[in-house]
């Protein structure tokens, strides 16, 4: 899913960052770089400061959430995405920014995992499936999401429940767009992970196009503000 066959614009190739010369560790996204990535995203949407602000952390949260969504799904693999172990730059105008992984990151895996008899110092072996997810959320969002979505609130008035209706569609986009290459029902995956994040109630499935699930949000990430208006799909605002 990260090979360096398809380029992703928002991570870095191969996923894995070994020359970490040029990037910055996610940790200063909350502190000393929030007004690069507000100001960024203010000037790619020329939008107001609170549109610029939830549309940054729509951004952010969903290319950060990837690896540990599709890690988790396809193979019960889940890295460790906490703030240090993350590095950021905003060197290609493409993306709002671009997000790798630091080589030794930790990866949590099952006791029945091959990774788990390996030895290799990154792997962390958990007792269960509860524990696995566990790893997931203190990663992902206690450690890393929690403290960024704090700064952005202090900036700008912005509810938190707008903000985290975004994480909770990432999550579900992550995996109903890799769902082909997935095993398992994609969305007991979704419930799961949700639950485990204490979002699920910020989105429904539906069915959509050729009998697929569809994502329907409960928050606005507010795009519909910006010059020209847009309604993303599965938005809570309703058009004629």
């Amino acid at each position: 899913m990260f090979g360096t066959s398809t380029e992703i614009p928002g991570l870095a190739p191969d996923l894995v960052t070994r020359d970490l010369a040029g990037w910055t560790p996610a940790a200063r996204l909350a502190d000393v770089h929030l007004d690069t990535l507000l100001d960024t995203a203010r000037r790619r949407w020329h939008a107001q400061p609170h549109a610029a602000a939830a549309l940054a952390w729509k951004a952010y949260t969903y290319w950060l959430a990837l690896p540990a969504v599709l890690g988790w799904a396809s193979a019960r693999r889940v890295p460790l995405l906490t703030a240090t172990d993350v590095v950021m730059h905003f060197d290609d105008p493409r993306p709002l920014l671009t997000l790798g992984l630091r080589p030794d990151i930790p990866v949590a895996v099952l006791p029945t995992d091959p990774l788990a008899i390996s030895g290799l110092p990154q792997v962390r072996v958990v007792a269960d499936e509860d524990a696995l997810l566990a790893e997931f959320r203190r990663s992902l969002f206690d450690e890393h999401l929690s403290p960024l979505l704090d700064a952005i609130h202090s900036r700008v008035r912005l509810g938190k429940r707008t903000l985290l209706g975004s994480l909770a569609s990432g999550v579900a986009y992550g995996v109903l767009r890799s769902a082909d290459a997935l095993p398992g029902s994609s969305a007991e995956n979704i419930d799961r992970l949700l639950g485990t994040l204490g979002v699920r109630d910020l989105i429904e499935l539906v069915p959509g196009p050729l009998g697929k699930l569809d994502v329907q949000r409960k928050t606005c990430c507010l795009a519909f503000t910006l010059p020209q208006p847009k309604v993303c799909p599965g938005c809570c605002i309703k058009t004629i």
